[in-house]
């Protein structure tokens, strides 16, 4: 999926009262199947850019710069709530620890923190923690090897329900853009959304013609300038139905791959292997299994090649429990700095040709066909009431290139790669 399905409309604006500025001493710091276990269906620099000033003015303390870094924050820190008189010693640290780990993402959560306490047991209020952490340590990894660029953090709301976080960083030393995006929505689904779910076999109870939903989620896609540096995209998302009758259907849905321009074998191997050690934690057969998946979604039919050199996806899971199903999407989520960020140091560097910047330029025009074409994610999206063109489109490149019967060199690097993408290896065995 290029994106969070639902990354919903909303401007920035003042923040919820649970949410109020860090203490001034803050300021500164720099579908089930029996073999494989039943998870789910075999199918398949400096400174802030200064975006709206309206929300700047109502924010009780200024925007938080991490030294060192170049991440800049656009948002208010949380703060440290007292907590509520009556509560037991155990109740009361498990409080000051939510506040603990709220206080470090990139701004506060779209819930709130009182919402997130009242039902901190409950999976929405636990993937959302999820997601926001996401969101922050991706960001801060990759402000760090950047240090050219600044996050821009833009905190929305959406007035059917909902809001989101979009992170994104421009015209950075080692980024074109990357964009990090959370959305937290909830309302009623449009038809065609509910359609598009129908279509993949759910079965979906309207009562007088509403069907209640919220559905979360942390999605990126990173583009870097370097032609020998691949692209990355990811997204770990969380749904809950409600019938008609009042019961409740929940699933998860995910991945990561990679879209190298240029062939890499030894980054290949890297970032499966690191994936593969983060399913394998929980069934061996998840891998094999949501790497063909993974291949086999992102395939551009009328190209007949794929968009990347895969990694692993996977939708509607809602199997063997929603406890380990979470643990699994949990360690997926915890793959994605150690499975991209070295492949990024590696080559950042690296020189290359204006020849070599063209063929980027091509296999990005491959990615933007993909995204517009065929990816649900896009299509749910714009799919859904009070849809945010700006989240939804972030996964598109800064810039690409088509270039009429463009054919490249037999047994040269560009035809090595169109190989891979026309015929996917297996990277780990």
């Amino acid at each position: 999926m290029s994106l969070l399905l639902p990354l919903l409309r909303g401007a920035p604006g003042a923040l919820r009262p649970s949410c109020r500025a860090a203490a001034a001493s803050r300021r500164g710091l720099g579908s089930s199947s029996s073999s494989s276990g039943g998870w789910g269906p075999p199918g398949g620099g400096a400174g802030v850019r200064p975006g709206r000033r309206s929300l700047l003015a109502g924010l009780a303390g200024a925007a938080a710069a991490l030294a060192g870094l170049g991440l800049v924050r656009r948002a208010e820190m949380v703060s440290r709530e007292p907590v509520a008189p009556g509560l037991g010693e155990e109740q009361e640290q498990e409080q000051d620890e939510l506040s603990r780990r709220c206080g470090d993402f990139m701004a506060p959560p779209v819930s709130g923190l009182r919402e997130l306490r009242s039902r901190r047991q409950e999976m929405r209020s636990r993937m959302e923690m999820l997601i926001m952490e996401t969101q922050s340590q991706v960001c801060r990894a990759l402000a760090q090897v950047d240090r050219g660029a600044a996050f821009t953090v833009d905190r929305w709301e959406r007035k059917e329900g909902g809001g989101g976080i979009s992170c994104v960083l421009q015209d950075g030393n080692i980024f074109e853009k990357a964009g990090v995006n959370v959305s937290v929505v909830f309302g009623h689904l449009s038809e065609e959304a509910a359609q598009q779910m129908r279509s993949r076999g759910k079965t979906l109870k309207t009562k007088n013609g509403k069907l209640p939903f919220c559905a979360m989620g942390v999605s990126s896609v990173i583009h870097p300038k370097n032609p020998h540096v691949p692209t990355i995209h990811f997204n770990y998302r969380y749904f809950e139905i409600e019938n008609a009758d009042g019961t409740k259907q929940w699933w998860f849905g995910g991945g990561t791959d990679l879209t190298p321009t240029y062939l890499n074998e030894e980054d290949a191997i890297h970032f499966h292997k690191t994936l593969k050690e983060a399913c394998d934690q929980h069934n061996p057969e998840l891998y094999p299994k949501y790497k063909k998946w993974c291949d086999d979604y992102f395939y551009i039919k009328h190209r007949g090649e794929r968009r990347g050199i895969g990694g692993i996806f996977f939708d509607d899971l809602d199997s063997p429990s929603k406890e380990e199903a979470f643990q699994f999407v949990q360690s997926c989520a915890k793959a994605i700095v150690p499975c991209y960020v070295p492949i990024v140091k590696k080559h950042s560097r690296d020189p290359f040709t204006p020849e070599e910047k063209l063929w980027q330029q091509l296999r990005r025009g491959r990615y933007v066909e993909f995204n517009l074409v065929y990816d649900r994610g896009t299509k749910f999206g714009l799919a859904t009431p009070g849809s945010r063109i700006e989240s939804i489109l972030m996964s598109l490149p800064l810039t690409a290139r088509w270039q009429y019967m463009h054919t490249p060199p037999e047994e040269s690097r560009e035809a090595e790669i169109l190989e891979v993408l026309r015929n996917p290896k297996d990277w780990v065995h």
